[in-house]
């Protein structure tokens, strides 16, 4: 897994680019990234313009827009509880999304696509750090293997794609994200934006104390979304190649930590309690991310002081609303 010629690999800043999913965490973030490049030329649509479910509205914007570069990151997502209460919907929607994409990139002539995955189509017990070539070798964590198994279906595709055709689709794998536009619905969200609700509204209720689902010993590792929008960019720029590459900090906190962490940056006062009976997921996840390290970039902002600008966009995102 190496780039390949430079030359073949530059991309115009005035190409037609389509960021599929731009109002979420990751799409949200790569647009921005992107016009920070210099990038002037981003294709966008919302879920009420083009829903990416229905393979005839697919194909119709790929016919009439016709962009060169492609970035997939379109998806349902959501933590424990909502893969546990919505499986049909993460499984039946991610590959429908998917499949509609990428098919329709390559048959109206898209020159690169890039499909951005999760961490969790790892099998729960890898071994650590999680290389890229743990993929498939043992059972997946069950509380998310939904959305996981639409993840590898992704991963797949875009390799069928680029052995049958010759065509240029790469995956990138990022492990958990977190920053500005995140999912902060109380029932549906990740860890990270899940406890910032919480210890905010336990702040500014005068709550005494929030109680945290599971034991806080799982180890996770965290990835601020600009960093991995940066990522992103570096890769459709200088990488082609048949393997996913994975995209994460290399660095991991127990659940714990993040929650004491989450708990000083909001400034909530109360008791933080555990909730023992409640399932904790995956025991340890951590990305190998020596493949992406080889081809030269590195995340750039630290976890605290990622946790500090999210909780400042959050506070002015819920005074807005």
């Amino acid at each position: 897994m190496a780039a390949t010629d430079a030359a073949a690999l530059k991309v115009d800043k005035s190409a037609k680019i389509f960021v599929a999913g731009h109002r979420g965490l990751v799409g949200s973030a790569v647009v921005r990234c992107l016009r920070s490049a210099g990038y002037t030329n981003i294709i966008l649509r919302s879920h009420s313009e083009l829903d990416l479910t229905i393979q005839s509205a697919v194909k119709t914007f790929f016919s009439i827009e016709k962009p060169q570069y492609v970035i997939l990151a379109a998806a349902k997502v959501g933590g424990i509880h909502a893969n546990a209460t919505y499986p049909a919907d993460f499984i039946t929607i991610n590959l429908q999304i998917q499949t509609n994409v990428i098919d329709s990139a390559y048959r109206y002539g898209v020159k690169k696509l890039m499909f951005l995955g999760s961490s969790c189509i790892y099998p729960k017990n890898a071994l650590q750090p999680i290389s890229e070539s743990a993929l498939l070798t043992g059972p997946l964590e069950h509380t998310n293997e939904w959305y996981a198994i639409a993840k590898i279906a992704g991963i797949k595709m875009c390799q069928a794609y680029r052995i049958q055709y010759k065509w240029d689709a790469i995956s990138a794998m990022p492990t958990n994200l977190y920053g500005p536009n995140d999912n902060f619905h109380p029932e549906n969200a990740h860890v990270l934006p899940a406890l910032m609700r919480r210890f905010h509204e336990a702040k500014v209720s005068g709550a005494k104390e929030v109680v945290v689902w599971g034991s806080g010993s799982p180890l996770r590792e965290f990835l601020h979304v600009d960093d991995l929008a940066d990522a992103v960019v570096f890769l459709l720029e200088n990488y082609s190649g048949l393997g996913h590459v994975n995209v994460g900090s290399g660095k991991e906190v127990s659940i714990k930590e993040l929650a004491e962490l989450v708990k000083e940056v909001v400034g909530f006062e109360g008791a933080l309690v555990w909730d023992g009976s409640k399932p904790d997921g995956t025991p340890r996840k951590l990305m190998d991310n020596s493949t992406l390290a080889k081809l030269g970039w590195e995340p750039k902002i630290s976890l605290r002081d990622g946790v500090v600008g999210t909780y400042e966009w959050y506070v002015k995102y819920t005074k807005q609303q």
